[in-house]
């Protein structure tokens, strides 16, 4: 552990990086629900890190019984506010949390990067959260994205996996790779049944951002470089792993 965290304080944007984007939740949210759903399994959802719950809204349509952990107050009564009955969201640490049964599916969205222990929170998915036959599905920003690639050539960021200042600043601990992100699954006890990618990206989110307000990129466009992801997992915005329990660990 790195001491006490404020993470209202970690979720506010800084100079020069915000918190989340709106290719975020214009782009990256709607291509991860696309993604993730063949792998659902109907029953029981925990989301941990729901934020303000702009994703979780997206799965309301898949699920009619969902529980929400995430660790600011402050997004927890925005949540609540916008989720009204569709999700339960508990104000608590995944650390901390005391939740009622098992869940059939598990989700965890650009959660485990900011996590001190992220092998324990695993570690607790696996062995208290997940019900029989259920699956965790874990999204992370891809330390090997050609963004970041390219902002390691530019000089901007040392190497692929750093965290830069305003990263840390927002709580990251770390960046992953599909290697790491499925050597932490392993090490928590989980076993990896799917590996992929979502959508092939080169521009920053910022330059994203901007280019979404113009009509240079097609929806077909946005399509092309989701279909292109699958491919090219390594070369995503985001990856992901598709996990079952395993032994206890």
């Amino acid at each position: 552990m790195t001491g006490p965290r404020d993470f209202d304080r970690e979720t506010q944007d800084v100079q020069g990086h915000r918190y989340a984007y709106d290719f975020d939740f214009d782009v990256m949210h709607g291509y991860m629900v696309r993604a993730f759903t063949p792998f659902f399994r109907p029953g029981r959802l925990l989301e941990l890190g729901s934020f303000r719950g702009d994703f979780t809204r997206r799965l309301t349509p898949h699920f009619s019984d969902i529980t929400c952990v995430e660790a600011s107050g402050e997004a927890v009564e925005t949540a609540r506010d916008r989720l009204g009955d569709a999700a339960t969201v508990t104000h608590a640490t995944f650390e901390e949390a005391a939740l009622p049964g098992r869940f059939d599916t598990v989700v965890l969205t650009h959660v485990l990067e900011h996590l001190d222990d992220p092998v324990g929170v695993l570690r607790r998915v696996n062995d208290e959260w997940l019900a029989e036959g259920g699956r965790l599905l874990v999204a992370c920003p891809n330390a090997n994205a050609p963004s970041r690639q390219i902002a390691v050539r530019m000089g901007l960021i040392p190497h692929h996996s750093a965290v830069t200042e305003a990263e840390r600043q927002h709580g990251h601990r770390r960046t992953y790779a599909l290697d790491t992100l499925e050597r932490d699954a392993a090490a928590a006890g989980l076993r990896v049944v799917h590996r992929s990618g979502i959508f092939f990206k080169a521009l920053a989110n910022f330059q994203w951002d901007a280019l979404l307000k113009t009509d240079i990129v097609s929806q077909d466009y946005l399509d092309g470089c989701y279909a292109l992801g699958q491919v090219y997992p390594d070369l995503c915005a985001s990856i992901y792993l598709v996990c079952e329990a395993g032994r206890a660990a």
